[in-house]
């Protein structure tokens, strides 16, 4: 296919390129800087090109530091991705993938020890409820602009992804953070927060995965990517050191940002069509290894 890649010198963006050339796909690649191969935004105005697939990954995020510490500059997603579906109009791009977040979920739902795994109608378009900050808020409102598109002929798969991680990740999040400190053998080793915070850990590579898959089965309405384990950042941080050798004190930095407190996902929607295939336990040992 003929496919638009917008963020391909992000995270995920960077996989998925790999994965899509791999695949013998003619890959068009911008970013929101146009050192990296274009900027987006002039892409969204300006062009019309009229591609088969276009896979939207960019976006203004940092880590819990940047969408709790700059919260205007996250919200700039709020244009970057009206733009996105006006060019999708536009241009007459057939089908699109728009990663969405699980920050989109209420946040009354993931209070500490809810125990509750997120499922794909938790939210509700007809009445809404609050977000995880702007950068949830954007990716909401992303979401509610995909019917308009969808009327002007583009289908848009949603994708709502939870704490995807891999190796190359930036040190602005917690799993290559993890990472770094054990490989020093720091102790005592610090964590954000009490600790008890609970996240979704989904390798990369399931991630990239999942979406390829999503497009070759043409799925349906919103799916959450995750494996439904739950697992807190100090369980996370004695997997860590446990593999790396060496059982440090942990130091629980209670002033920092920590987000939401359980946010896992409900996977069962995901696993109709994708079987994440890399363990916690695995991602850990690549990384450590890497």
């Amino acid at each position: 296919m003929k496919v638009l890649l917008t963020g391909s010198a992000g995270f995920i963006g960077r996989h998925l390129h790999h994965a899509l050339e791999g695949s013998g796909h003619q890959v068009t690649t911008c970013d929101l800087r146009p050192a990296h191969r274009g900027d987006a935004l002039d892409l969204f105005r300006t062009d019309r090109t009229r591609y088969d697939l276009a896979i939207h990954c960019a976006a203004i995020i940092g880590g819990r530091a940047s969408i709790d510490g700059s919260p205007l500059g996250v919200g700039t997603n709020l244009a970057l991705d009206a733009w996105f579906m006006r060019w999708l109009a536009a241009s007459k791009t057939r089908r699109a993938v728009y990663y969405s977040s699980s920050a989109a979920y209420p946040i009354d739902l993931q209070g500490e020890d809810s125990g509750h795994r997120l499922r794909e109608d938790d939210i509700d378009f007809a009445t809404p409820r609050p977000p995880d900050a702007t950068y949830g808020l954007a990716k909401l409102t992303g979401e509610q602009l995909v019917p308009y598109v969808e009327a002007e002929g583009c289908r848009v798969q949603v994708l709502r992804p939870m704490s995807g991680y891999g190796a190359d990740q930036s040190l602005d999040y917690p799993f290559p953070s993890f990472i770094a400190r054990a490989r020093r053998g720091d102790d005592p080793f610090t964590i954000w927060g009490s600790g008890r915070q609970v996240r979704d850990w989904v390798h990369i590579d399931d991630v990239v995965g999942a979406t390829l898959a999503a497009v070759d089965q043409d799925i349906e309405g919103p799916a959450n990517i995750g494996t439904g384990r739950a697992t807190s950042f100090n369980e996370l941080a004695e997997m860590v050191c446990t593999q790396a050798g060496y059982r440090p004190q942990l130091k629980h930095i209670l002033d920092a940002p920590d987000g939401v407190q359980y946010r896992v996902a409900d996977p069962t929607r995901l696993l109709s069509f994708y079987q994440p295939k890399v363990s916690l336990e695995e991602g850990i040992r690549r990384a450590l290894n890497d």
